[in-house]
């Protein structure tokens, strides 16, 4: 490093110059003005001056601690076990320095003076400074105390022993050769140490001496207690001690309190009975006395409803609240919005389009967008919600289609919730449907504008007129009736009337003057979503109001995230999403259920914390759910009935919509002998795990749009378990209706076969009494069960022992023709009774 001069080290250190003349003077340098070269030996030489004042001199280690651990063994009092002893000892030695030492070696002024002082008076000293500084520290003192109690037991011989790290005292230290007091802490005070002779060190070893040092240490010891008494209250012990010693004081730590303390206890929907006693500070058994007396006799882990709860702490003399089930998580949300006060701008319209199955509702949506979209779902059907921005040339509008099939009303409804305008569609060779009830139902429910599009009126047979008439039955009147409703004659397949469709749809919204934020943080609703491997949880959401950016912090229902990936409609990337606009999002942590509400979040925390609120309440009312069914069950066996059979399934689907549309329609199948038992549901692929579980379990596992992966397909192969794949809702249920069936026990039903009249009665020595008999009716046979009728009662149930015709055995006897009967273990038969031969046969029920 090239030479400086004094004032561009001085910049450089940030030192003032003069500072810096007179650090250099110290040293030993000849640099006196600003302008004087400073080479890098002068550096060098400053350098080592500056940390020997800072006493940061590089030196060997002046401590050394030694641990020591004794293993020994005790016998007991018995004498028959024995006891594992192990003592560990820690001891620090201290190396003196020289400066130190030649001190001790050289009798000052100071040692004289020491010598000739009274022991009382060093003692009085050190007292009275411990007393104006007024001790801090409970541990400090108990260190003290005991290195008290430790040197009036040693003997004159221990002097010499080195200090250990866990006796430091602030007193003086007597040692022959060796006085050091280790360096004090912040709380610590620093004292001077006094030296001590030899012959000073023979006194000591007098009795004498050792009485006056005692008595002396006394004087310390009763000073100390007065220092404690003074600062006992005024003075919070530290956390960080090096010995604790428990001081025992003689007051009572627990006192009665002189009246009964009242709690406001917030009640929620279910709570446990330990929960509840910890509530209102009270044992378990005080909470199940108090149930026994209501007449309620219920264990210590069982959960109490909201009102037994509320009786329970009343009858205890406390005060009780029920507690919404909205209230905490509504006051989270509150904390969650954040405050915009953007200016609204007119938004697009989003419509829903809805109908009965196969009336061309997706039909109508691809012409409109100019696309094929039915054709490429399974079966012609639409089985997801899917969510279309069209540009027209009128305007934007944003389009859902919903399926029509039955098992999809939660899906309809939820977008008709999310909707502003509904498109009714109807075919007009089909008329009215039950969906099409439905739709109307939701849309007056949902409060949502209806236009009713009569399609299919290309084809032969249609009859729009029909449908109108259909529809005003069931409320839905046109305009040119004198009703408020637009009716639209359309046709997917020549796209006559579209034009005329989309007109009513914008001239609809600017009816309702839908307008929205577009620059404060996004609200929605959630679609869809679903599992992709490599991908994540993907949803699809609808922006309602405000602007989602890609990065923003995501809740949507019991699902967090951070929007990592944004995907528009053609599934190109985009940055950046307005009102009425549907994009998929990767990033949340679960797939949230369709029809869940998701808004942006600036506090990453809370979200967490309502997410989790979420999830505990759906936990709580699954497992209460599933506590009522199991006592319907076993109220069910009490009266007599017999346990259901179940039929356990593993259903996987490709997004969510779908997978709750099948367990909704899957629940309403069975009866009181048969249910379908969901073992497991989810979205995404078929894995091993989903395998292991259908095993143990012995359920069918069910796949619908979704695939199992090798390893699972090998263990399904191994352990012989058959995986069902389903493109077709229609086609799930059908198997699952089939297969509760096949556990249904079968109908038993009663087929008469013949009729014989008993025209005589002979004897047989072999038989006993034989009925000579026509056969009237049917075929009497050998080996089926009969009945004898007398005056069409029946007075005997039993079997043929012979049929003979003459004296032929015969196994058939037809009609018209004679024979002889002989029944088993029955005489009693009398001329003009029938034989009645039967069988039962068994008939496979279906649901």
């Amino acid at each position: 490093m090239a030479n400086v001069i004094v004032s561009e080290l001085a910049k450089a250190v940030g030192t003032p110059v003069e500072s810096l003349l007179n650090q250099m003077k110290g040293a030993g340098l000849t640099q006196d003005h600003a302008d004087a070269i400073v080479s890098d030996e002068e550096k060098q030489i400053l350098l080592a001056y500056l940390k020997s004042l800072h006493n940061d001199k590089s030196r060997d280690p002046k401590k050394i601690t030694l641990k020591r651990k004794t293993l020994s063994t005790l016998k007991t009092s018995a004498g028959r076990k024995t006891v594992n002893v192990e003592v560990r000892k820690k001891r620090t030695y201290v190396k003196p320095d020289e400066d130190q030492l030649s001190k001790i070696n050289q009798p000052n002024d100071e040692n004289k003076l020491s010598d000739s002082a009274p022991a009382g008076s060093e003692d009085k000293r050190q007292a009275s400074i411990i007393a104006n500084k007024k001790l801090d520290d409970d541990s400090e003192r108990a260190s003290e105390k005991n290195l008290v109690d430790e040197t009036q037991n040693e003997k004159p011989n221990n002097l010499k022993t080195p200090i250990e790290s866990k006796k430091k005292t602030d007193l003086p230290v007597l040692d022959k050769s060796i006085i050091e007091q280790e360096k004090p802490k912040k709380h610590q005070k620093n004292y001077t140490t006094v030296p001590i002779d030899d012959d000073k060190e023979e006194d000591l070893k007098k009795p004498k001496k050792r009485a006056s040092i005692k008595e002396s240490k006394q004087k310390i010891i009763d000073l100390l207690k007065a220092v404690d008494d003074e600062s006992e209250e005024e003075k919070k012990p530290r956390l960080r001690t090096s010995t604790k010693v428990a001081k025992i004081k003689n007051v009572h730590t627990f006192k009665k309190p002189t009246k009964k303390t009242i709690y406001t206890v917030e009640v929620p929907k279910e709570i446990s009975v330990i929960d509840l006693a910890q509530k209102i500070f009270v044992k378990a058994n005080v909470v199940l006395r108090t149930l026994m007396n209501l007449g309620s006799n219920v264990s210590i882990n069982e959960a109490l409803d909201q009102d037994t709860a509320i009786l329970v702490i009343e009858e205890l003399g406390h005060n009780a609240v029920a507690l919404s089930e909205t209230k905490e998580e509504e006051a989270l949300i509150d904390n969650l919005q954040l405050n915009s006060h953007e200016i609204l701008r007119p938004r697009a319209p989003v419509v829903t389009v809805m109908g009965h199955v196969d009336h061309g509702k997706t039909s109508l949506l691809d012409y409109i967008r100019k696309s094929r979209v039915a054709s490429g779902e399974a079966g012609g059907i639409t089985q997801h919600i899917g969510a279309y921005n069209v540009s027209t040339p009128k305007g934007m509008v944003t389009f859902l289609d919903t399926p029509g099939h039955a098992a999809f009303t939660a899906m309809r409804a939820r977008g008709a919730k999310s909707t502003d305008v509904i498109i009714l569609v109807v075919a007009a060779d089909d008329g009215v449907m039950p969906q099409t009830e439905e739709a109307i139902q939701h849309a007056r429910s949902a409060d949502v504008a209806l236009i009713v599009a009569i399609n299919k009126i290309d084809k032969e047979g249609s009859d729009p007129e029909k449908v109108t008439n259909e529809l005003s039955a069931v409320g839905v009147i046109s305009e040119k009736w004198g009703g408020d409703t637009q009716f639209v004659e359309v046709s997917a397949q020549t796209g006559e009337g579209i034009d005329n469709l989309i007109e009513a749809i914008l001239l609809q919204a600017e009816l309702l003057e839908l307008s929205a934020s577009h620059t404060a943080p996004a609200r929605g609703v959630v679609i869809e979503s679903r599992l992709e491997k490599g991908r994540g949880t993907v949803a699809t959401i609808l922006v309602q109001s405000g602007k989602l950016i890609k990065g923003d912090y995501v809740l949507a229902g019991e699902s967090v995230g951070r929007v990592r990936a944004m995907n528009d409609q053609s599934g190109k990337e985009a940055k950046d999403a307005g009102p009425s606009i549907p994009v998929e999002i990767l990033g949340l942590d679960t797939p949230p259920a369709a029809g869940d509400q998701f808004l942006v979040v600036d506090n990453e925390k809370k979200a967490r914390e309502l997410a989790e609120v979420r999830q505990n309440k759906t936990r709580n009312e699954s497992a209460h759910l599933k506590k009522s069914t199991k006592l319907e069950e076993m109220f069910s066996q009490f009266d007599g009935g017999e346990e259901k059979s179940r039929l356990p399934v593993v259903i996987k689907t490709d997004v969510r919509g779908s997978l709750e549309a099948i367990i909704t329609a899957v629940k309403e199948m069975g009866n009181d002998e048969v249910e379908v038992e969901i073992i497991y549901s989810g979205v995404g692929g078929i894995s091993e795990s989903d395998i292991n579980l259908a095993i143990s379990s012995h359920a069918a596992v069910i796949g619908f749009n979704v695939r199992a992966d090798n390893s699972a397909r090998r263990l399904s192969e191994y352990e012989g378990l058959d995986l069902r794949y389903y493109s077709i809702i229609y086609n799930v249920l059908d198997d699952i209706r089939q297969a509760l069936g096949g556990l249904l026990s079968p109908e038993k039903r009663e087929v008469i076969l013949g009729i014989a009249e008993v025209r005589d009665i002979f004897g047989s020595p072999k038989f006993g009494a034989i009925a000579g008999c026509m056969v009237i009716e049917g075929s009497v046979f050998r080996n089926k069960p009969i009945r004898v009728l007398r005056d069409n009662i029946v007075i005997y149930e039993g079997e043929l022992e012979s049929l003979r015709r003459f004296k032929d055995e015969a196994s058939e006897v037809r009609n018209g023709v004679e024979c002889g009967i002989g029944v088993k273990d029955y005489n009693d038969i009398k001329a003009g009774d029938q034989i009645e031969v039967y069988e039962i046969t068994e008939i496979a029920r279906k649901l």
